[in-house]
C-alpha cells in the first residue's frame, strides 16, 4: 500500500508538470478508489436516484483532469475528488429541488417517488448549507467533514491532507459531527 501511495504521488506530480503519459498510468491506479468513494456517496442517496455511481465518477474525473493543479500527494488528490463529488451531488440536489413540473427530469407518475426524491434533495442541500456554516465557524472542521464523510478518507489520511495530527482530526471530527447533527435536527 505504501509503495502504491508513493507511486500515485509521483505520477500526480509528473502529471501536474504536464506529463500526459503520467495521467495514462495514473488512471487505473486511482479509478478503483474513486469508484469506492462514489459508491459511498451514492449509498447515502435514496433508491432511484437519477445520478448513478459511474456518472458521479466520470463527472468528478473529468473535472479533476480539467483542473491545472500542482498535486502534493495521493491524499491531496482524493481530498479534491471528495470536494468535487460533494459539489456534483449538491448541484444535482439543487437542480432537482428547483425543477418545475415537466422540467428536464424524467416524468414518473408516482407522486410518492417524486416526494421522496425531493425530500432527499432537500436533505443534501440542507447538509451542504449546514456544512458551509460550520466552515465559516471553523474551516478545518469543515474540511475534515468533507474529507471523511464525502471523501471516505481515514483519520490518518485526513491528518496527512491537512498536515495535523490524527488526534486533532479525531477531536475535530467528533465535534463537527455533533455540531452538524444539532444543526440538522434544528432545521
Amino acid at each position: 500500500m505504501a509503495r502504491e501511495q508513493h507511486e500515485v504521488t509521483g505520477l500526480l506530480r509528473k502529471w501536474g508538470e504536464g506529463d500526459q503519459a503520467a495521467l495514462d498510468q495514473l488512471t487505473p491506479l486511482v479509478y478503483e478508489e474513486l469508484r469506492r468513494m462514489a459508491h459511498q456517496h451514492m449509498r447515502r442517496e435514496k433508491p432511484g436516484h437519477v445520478l448513478q455511481t459511474s456518472a458521479l465518477i466520470n463527472e468528478a474525473y473529468l473535472r479533476l483532469v480539467d483542473e491545472p493543479i500542482q498535486w502534493e500527494s495521493r491524499s491531496h488528490f482524493f481530498g479534491i475528488a471528495a470536494r468535487l463529488m460533494r459539489r456534483i451531488l449538491v448541484d444535482d440536489a439543487r437542480k432537482r429541488n428547483s425543477a418545475k413540473r415537466g422540467g428536464s427530469l424524467i416524468q414518473v407518475p408516482l407522486d410518492e417517488v417524486k416526494t421522496l426524491a425531493q425530500g432527499q434533495a432537500a436533505n443534501v442541500a440542507a447538509l451542504d448549507e449546514a456544512l458551509q456554516r460550520l466552515e465559516n465557524i471553523d474551516a478545518r472542521q469543515g474540511q475534515i467533514v468533507e474529507l471523511r464523510f464525502f471523501g471516505g478518507l481515514s483519520i490518518e489520511e485526513t491528518a496527512g491532507v491537512l498536515k495535523v495530527s490524527p488526534g486533532t482530526v479525531m477531536r475535530d471530527w467528533t465535534f463537527a459531527r455533533a455540531w452538524l447533527r444539532n444543526e440538522m435536527n434544528g432545521m
